[in-house]
C-alpha cells in the first residue's frame, strides 16, 4: 500500500499509525536515507498491507448519522447503527484504512478490534450494547458484537475507511 505523506506526519508517526516499525519502513523504502526527512506528498510504501484500490469493499462512517456504510464496488450493502466520539474525544474525520484486527481484544472493545491507520483508533464492538446510537466513546467506532463480527468476516485488512461530518 502506498501512504502520501500529510502536513505534520514524520516516518515515526506514519510507522505508528500503520503499527509497522520504523526499520519496516525503511527496509520498504530504500530511497529514505535520512528518516528524519520527508516531504508532504511523498509516496511512502506500507509493507504488509494492500492497495485499498485493489479490495471491492470500502466503508464509510457518518457521524452525524451515527452510522457505518459498507460498499462493495460503489453499491451499498449494509447499514449498521454505531456509536462515536463524544463532544471532548471526538471521531476523527477523515480518510483511513484498516490496518490489523484482533478478535477478542477485552474489556469495553466486545468481540473484535479493526484497528484503523491513526493510532488509538478502531472500529470494534462493545460490552455495552445501549451506547450505540450515541455520542459516548473516546473516538472510536463502536459497533454491536453480531455487527463488528460479521463486518471483520467480510473486509481484508487494507479496507478504505472515510470518515465524514
Amino acid at each position: 500500500m502506498i501512504h502520501i505523506v500529510r502536513p505534520g506526519e514524520t516516518l515515526a508517526i506514519i510507522a505508528v499509525n500503520y503499527r509497522r516499525s520504523l526499520q519496516q519502513l525503511l527496509a520498504a523504502n530504500p530511497g529514505i536515507t535520512n528518516p528524519n526527512i520527508i516531504s508532504v506528498g511523498q509516496q511512502i510504501t506500507i509493507p504488509g498491507l494492500p492497495d485499498p484500490g485493489s479490495i471491492p469493499f470500502s466503508i464509510r462512517v457518518s457521524l452525524s448519522q451515527k452510522q457505518l456504510t459498507l460498499s462493495r464496488n460503489g453499491s451499498e450493502v449494509k447499514t449498521y447503527p454505531v456509536a462515536i466520539g463524544k463532544m471532548l474525544s471526538i471521531t476523527p474525520v477523515g480518510e483511513f484504512v484498516i490496518v490489523n484486527r484482533e478478535p477478542n481484544p477485552g474489556g469495553p472493545y466486545g468481540a473484535m478490534w479493526l484497528s484503523l491507520s491513526k493510532r488509538g483508533y478502531g472500529i470494534h464492538g462493545t460490552n455495552n450494547p445501549a451506547s450505540i446510537g450515541k455520542s459516548v466513546s473516546k473516538g472510536c467506532i463502536r459497533m454491536y458484537n453480531r455487527d463488528v463480527l460479521e463486518l471483520a468476516r467480510i473486509v481484508p485488512n487494507g479496507t478504505r475507511v472515510s470518515i465524514v461530518r
